[in-house]
């Protein structure tokens, strides 16, 4: 697949302000890498493999700066990722058909949207912060792994809410959790994906350049500043869009 140079560079744009506004609360990107996709003419598979490799590029980078920054508590996220980890290489090895494929992105950038568009409660003092029991985190990360894998996200836009919503940790914790949980999860998606010789990628080099530097400086400051509303909010409107246009397109 070629694209002239005004719509590469404009792709490549929109990938950096993707990984920026995502890497700024410790997320890969890939719900929204995915809603840049649905604009242009990308094929499903070429798309999520795409969307999970910059998932390790730009999570990594989030990871290593929350880490940095000593937001990051391995006991928060372990739990989580002992199923997610197997159910993420269980989706990547699952073909679906685009129809399906479209009905479950579409899905999920409707609920990454709303997840941007709604303002988070006030953080509960770190004394009222809970550990998850593992008869939660358990069934919870597996869900979340089948999912990531089949459609190609690392399943954070999922796992932040779920640990705000039941106090397990405050919104920095969380973020350095989601980072690491991403990483992993895209890692196993694309074995996942390799395994079954599902592996497909197209314009590669600059979106890795954009995508690269989007998720540095996002990720410095989501680690050492407050992430803005207006961002979360243009973010979420931009999903918003993208869920629908997919929607009418399949149907």
């Amino acid at each position: 697949m070629e694209f002239s140079i005004p719509v590469l560079s404009l792709i490549s744009l929109l990938f950096f302000f993707v990984a920026f506004l995502y890497s700024s609360v410790g997320h890969g990107g890939a719900s929204g890498y995915l809603a840049v996709f649905s604009f242009f003419a990308f094929v499903p598979a070429q798309m999520s493999t795409t969307a999970l490799i910059l998932n390790l590029l730009v999570a990594g980078i989030g990871f290593i700066a929350f880490y940095r920054a000593k937001h990051f508590f391995s006991s928060l996220t372990i739990p989580f990722l002992l199923t997610s980890v197997p159910g993420a290489f269980l989706g990547g090895l699952l073909p679906v058909s685009p129809h399906l494929y479209a009905l479950l992105l579409a899905g999920i950038l409707l609920f990454a949207a709303f997840r941007f568009l709604i303002r988070s409660r006030v953080s509960p003092p770190e004394s009222h912060l809970q550990p998850p029991p593992l008869g939660i985190a358990l069934p919870v990360g597996g869900t979340i792994g089948i999912l990531s894998g089949i459609v190609g996200v690392g399943g954070g836009i999922f796992l932040s809410p779920i640990i705000l919503l039941m106090n397990w940790a405050d919104p920095k914790k969380t973020a350095a959790a989601s980072a690491c949980f991403i990483w992993v999860n895209s890692l196993a998606g694309l074995l996942g994906r390799w395994a079954r010789g599902g592996i497909e990628v197209g314009i590669f080099a600059p979106l890795i350049a954009t995508a690269f530097l989007g998720g540095l400086l996002g990720s410095y400051w989501g680690a050492n500043r407050f992430s803005g509303w207006t961002i979360r909010r243009i973010l979420g409107i931009v999903l918003l869009v993208a869920s629908f246009k997919l929607i009418l397109v399949t149907f």
